[in-house]
């Protein structure tokens, strides 16, 4: 729009330039004509002596003419056509003006008392000098509807050129407000994990390769049917791992229960030498720990399945009680707290599943706080109904860089949130039994009295917040941590109705 605003006003400029020098030259033409004239009509007559007509009298002269004789340093004769075609007389500054003329010089512009004159003088060969002028009121007039009708007609072509640009403009981008849209959705879609319905596409309407915006709509279908093939490929490899995963974990049960229960049997019926007695605990302690880790797998294969869940009233503040009260015998050096509503909060939901839920919450804390840390579970119900279940530590806090990973499958916080006992842990020494009969009758397992520290002997998997997270979210809810130095918190929110199993 500025470039066409420019080329009027240069068209502009150049029309105006060009009527101001053909009407100055007509004028210049019709100047001389009466010039001629004047001093034709003024010469002094036969017989007439010195005595001179007014050049003003002359045949021809039109109205608004002027005719002045100037002998030596004098005006005579000096005046001008009316409209009337009376004669009227010029004030003394036209007769200053008049006299500053240069004879034979060419034309130039003056303003008078009557208005703005084109003049000339002449120089006769009588002695005295006739002026000629006329008036450039027509002119003027002439180039004023010039410029006028160059701006009108400018500024309503601008207008006409303007509207149908922006619709020939639109029209023809109307094609990017497919593409627009169709990078909006694929923006939105949750591409990261799980299965993904790439389906959307930008219209062939505006794919057609052989225009300019086409080639770009038919650019974009085809990155997003190879971004699609590329999803699918994802989707299949990982419901492959998943699988065998959820197969090797099945397949491993039985071998690991075979395990367990040879060792006790081992334990029950056969004397060991105290070293014997270390490595069958050992051996007992890792069978454990490896089912431990196969059932969290098996759980997490189930989920992913999307099986149904066995849904009924939950209690909350009783889940809390119950899940805090075992976390207290197993970890006695830690402050235990409770915050819970004074109405209980209840919701719809796997009793065992959010259970589950609240004693990995409270494990992790356990196995990544020092002791004498306090550990704060409270059971509070949102203004919307949600149900709110925060677990929240006073300890180191997590690292930035991890927070984000925090609930990823496998991802341990072993340099972000170490447990100070890992690092220097007393030594755990229990006693073995002396008989093979006290162990029969107690069914205890020897533990081994080298030094082993607690939080090592427990071990992670990686799997616990990934765990609650998947339960969490197939019972419609959410899970976030927030942390820094001092303070972490576990936020869990169920919707106050789950959906239906």
């Amino acid at each position: 729009m500025a470039l066409l605003v420019a080329i009027c006003g240069a068209v502009g400029l150049v029309s105006y330039a060009s009527m101001n020098l053909f009407l100055t030259k007509q004028l210049d033409s019709q100047l001389d004509q009466a010039s001629e004239r004047a001093r034709e009509f003024g010469r002094p007559g036969p017989g007439s002596g010195d005595g001179r007509r007014d050049p003003l009298e002359a045949r021809g002269q039109a109205v608004g003419t002027l005719n002045a004789r100037i002998l030596g340093d004098a005006v005579t004769s000096a005046g001008f056509l009316a409209d009337d075609a009376t004669r009227k007389a010029l004030s003394a500054d036209d007769a200053g003006v008049l006299l500053a003329l240069t004879p034979g010089a060419p034309p130039v512009d003056r303003t008078l008392s009557s208005g703005a004159y084109r003049l000339v003088a002449a120089q006769t060969p009588y002695g005295d000098v006739i002026v000629t002028g006329l008036p450039l009121k027509d002119k003027q007039n002439t180039l004023a509807s010039l410029v006028w009708t160059m701006v009108l007609v400018s500024s309503g072509g601008l207008v006409v050129i303007g509207l149908a640009g922006t619709a020939l403009i639109r029209r023809t981008m109307k094609p990017l407000e497919h593409l627009s849209e169709v990078a909006t959705k694929v923006s939105r879609l949750p591409l990261d994990a799980g299965e993904v319905a790439l389906a959307v596409r930008v219209p062939p309407s505006a794919a057609n390769p052989s225009t300019e915006v086409g080639s770009v709509g038919y650019a974009l279908n085809q990155m997003l049917d190879n971004v699609s093939s590329a999803l699918e490929s994802r989707q299949q490899s990982e419901m492959k791992v998943r699988q065998f995963v959820a197969d090797a974990s099945h397949e491993l049960r039985t071998p690991l229960t075979a395990i367990r229960g040879y060792t006790e049997l081992m334990r029950m019926t056969e004397h060991f030498t105290p070293d014997g007695q270390k490595s069958l605990a050992r051996v007992q302690s890792q069978s454990e720990r490896m089912t431990a880790l196969v059932e969290d797998l098996l759980l997490l294969a189930r989920l992913d399945e999307g099986q149904p869940l066995k849904f009924s009233e939950v209690d909350l503040s009783q889940l809390a009680i119950e899940t805090v009260s075992d976390e207290k015998v197993m970890a006695p050096d830690r402050i235990w707290q409770l915050e819970l509503a004074e109405e209980p909060v209840v919701v719809r939901g796997d009793a065992a599943q959010l259970h589950q839920v609240l004693a990995n919450l409270l494990s992790n804390a356990r196995k990544h706080t020092e002791p004498g840390t306090t550990v704060t579970t409270a059971v509070t119900s949102a203004d919307d109904g949600t149900a709110v279940l925060t677990v929240t530590d006073n300890g180191t806090g997590i690292a930035p860089d991890f927070v984000d990973r925090v609930f990823r499958r496998f991802t341990r916080a072993d340099v972000s949130r170490r447990n100070p006992v890992t690092a220097a842990a007393p030594a755990v020494a229990v006693p073995a039994p002396e008989t093979a009969a006290a162990r029969a009758r107690t069914g205890a397992i020897a533990p081994s009295t080298s030094p082993v520290p607690a939080a090592t002997a427990e071990g992670t998997s990686g799997l616990g917040l990934s765990i609650v997270q998947a339960i969490v979210e197939a019972h419609g809810g959410t899970v976030y941590v927030t942390s820094r130095p001092g303070r972490t918190q576990f936020t869990v929110r169920l919707p106050a109705a789950s959906p239906a199993a």
